[in-house]
């Protein structure tokens, strides 16, 4: 079923605010799991304890592929998205703490028609925010999305 918006329905400053959610110890372990990455700063409280954070703290990939899944849990993409092109930009700002709640302010800067594609590219600037107003992540995004069926 198509839920999103096709190319030609995103327009220059259209803003869009996720739901929060909240990154916890499974997440993290699950992240390990999948990526291969180990690093104590995210596995081993007594050695995170010792470091500048004094705990441990989410991997910023992590965090990212989180708020990638916010971001498409407004269905803005649902159906009408053909590919993520590119992650531009991409600063990782403050840590996630175990606990923190994350949720995704985005604001599309930029649309370009792409007809060869059967759509255009919709480069999203995105900013990753923690429950005390703090920006943890920005970046921008170009999606190839899906023209209007004629």
């Amino acid at each position: 079923m198509i839920r999103g918006q096709y190319f030609e329905e995103f327009t220059v400053g259209q803003k869009l605010e996720t739901v929060g959610r909240t990154i916890t110890e499974t997440d993290v372990v699950n992240f390990a799991a999948l990526s291969g990455d180990y690093n104590r700063i995210h596995t081993d409280a007594a050695f995170a304890a010792t470091t500048p954070f004094g705990q441990r703290i989410a991997h910023g990939m992590c965090v990212s592929a989180i708020a990638s899944g916010l971001v498409v849990r407004t269905n803005i993409m649902e159906g009408t998205v053909l590919a993520f092109r590119e992650i531009n930009e991409w600063k990782f700002s403050k840590p996630v703490f175990f606990g923190d709640t994350i949720h995704v302010d985005a604001h599309v800067i930029d649309v370009k028609a792409l007809p060869r594609v059967g759509g255009g590219a919709v480069t999203i600037k995105l900013e990753v925010i923690n429950q005390k107003d703090e920006v943890c992540q920005t970046g921008r995004w170009t999606v190839l999305m899906l023209s209007k069926p004629k």
